[in-house]
């Protein structure tokens, strides 16, 4: 969330972070209910000084006419409340809309064109047959299941079967125990969360198109990061307590309200995935360095696996609405012919912890700040899945299933075709 002090003395380089982002940045509208906000308050005040200088010049019984005088005053200063109120949370409303301006660091950039590669790791797969697309091997495995999966709860969704199951629950396991070898503590988190939690991590209001949600107003998390985030709204952690780092491997829901007809086939782009999060908590200080970490930490899992990938830096119209800096990590996917989105890692800054009122106090004694707050995935499921079959397909029409996984699945080496 943006400091309404920092905007009113700055507003242009807000307005600027909408340009830079693409993103629409009210800054006007805001600042035009703040003076209207401002000037209801001031008059109000007034109106309170007149009641208590009304109030003490009744000696007695009030008359009439002081009696109605008073009346009046209450019903001026309760209309003057209601109407401060409404300007007060529309002028609020439209803070949350603001989009986190962007680290100096980052290129500036409007399409994905203009993200920078930055650094890339091994070699792509060299394959003596002409390499199938994931669900063309997943049809030859028999894994998928889009028809059935569309029978139970419509397009964008899929049911795996045997090997395949077993083979996405190692990679969940492996990512898990990668994590925690890397300092992260697992956390099993509630998969549905109030409104405020995804206000907090920035999903709301502008994403609520994306996001499924019940009737009581709880939210499916469309990733781990919002409730991992909001464990510690509304806290005051000690210094010593940071970096603290956790990983969950939950399910995410999505509606991808903005992405009709976007990768509508195979396993790419779907209304319910797994994936593994990792969330970062640290001092101001120390973010940027943490961002690197992070994102080693999810490459980490990448090399392990032994898939041919890219990190980008992403630009300022590529990087999204709440995000300070931000990588991506893409995987190649042979059989498809292009890389697939694996991760974004990210750091916002304070943005996310002014939204959750999430804070550290430096040393005793002295005024509490707002952590930086991180993510990354490492990874998402469904395309990891994919590039490793498309990786390690034989022509055959087997998948040779990766050293590392191996033990998560009783020593199994290789998927057959049925």
């Amino acid at each position: 969330m943006i400091p309404l002090q920092e905007l009113r003395e700055h507003p242009e380089r807000y307005r600027e972070a909408g340009r830079l982002k693409g993103e629409p940045s009210p800054v006007d509208e805001i600042l035009e209910l703040d003076g209207r906000a401002r000037a209801q308050r001031s008059a109000m005040e007034q109106m309170r000084a007149e009641q208590r200088a009304a109030g003490k010049a009744i000696h007695g019984r009030p008359s009439d006419e002081q009696r109605e005088r008073l009346a009046a005053l209450h019903d001026r200063i309760h209309e003057a409340e209601t109407g401060l109120i409404a300007v007060e949370a529309q002028r609020d409303d439209l803070l949350l809309r603001v989009p986190n301006p962007p680290h100096p660091s980052v290129p500036v950039g409007a399409t994905p064109d203009d993200n920078v590669t930055v650094r890339s790791w091994g070699e792509p797969p060299a394959h003596r047959h002409q390499p199938l697309p994931h669900h063309e091997l997943g049809a030859r495995l028999g894994i998928f299941d889009f028809e059935r999966a569309a029978k139970l709860s419509g397009t964008r969704f899929a049911v795996v079967y045997g090997d395949g199951a077993r083979l996405q629950r190692a990679l969940v396991a492996h990512m898990l125990d990668s994590a925690r070898g890397r300092g992260y503590g697992e956390v099993a988190p509630p998969y549905l969360v109030r409104r405020e939690a995804m206000v907090g991590t920035g999903q709301l209001p502008k994403f609520e198109a994306d996001a499924f949600h019940t009737e009581g107003d709880l939210f499916l998390i469309p990733t781990a990061e919002v409730p991992l985030t909001n464990l510690y709204g509304g806290e005051i952690l000690d210094a010593a307590q940071l970096p603290i780092r956790h990983v969950a491997a939950t399910p995410c829901w999505r509606r991808e309200a903005g992405a009709a007809g976007k990768d509508t086939r195979g396993y790419l782009r779907l209304h319910q995935f797994d994936k593994v999060e990792l969330v970062k908590f640290t001092a101001p200080e120390t973010s940027l360095e943490e961002l690197e970490g992070l994102t080693a930490d999810a490459e980490a899992v990448l090399q392990a696996l032994g898939l041919h990938y890219r990190v980008l830096l992403m630009c300022t119209g590529d990087m999204g609405f709440a995000q300070w800096k931000k990588y991506d990590l893409e995987a190649w996917a042979p059989g498809l012919g292009r890389w697939l989105e694996v991760s974004s890692c990210s750091v916002f800054a304070d943005f996310q912890a002014r939204r959750a009122d999430i804070r550290y106090r430096p040393a005793v004694g002295e005024r509490p700040r707002f952590v930086h707050t991180l993510n990354g995935s490492a990874l998402a499921v469904p395309r990891t899945f994919d590039a490793l079959l498309e990786t390690y397909q034989q022509a055959d029409g087997s998948v040779v299933v990766p050293e590392v996984l191996r033990p998560y699945m009783a020593g199994t080496e290789r998927l057959a075709p049925r």
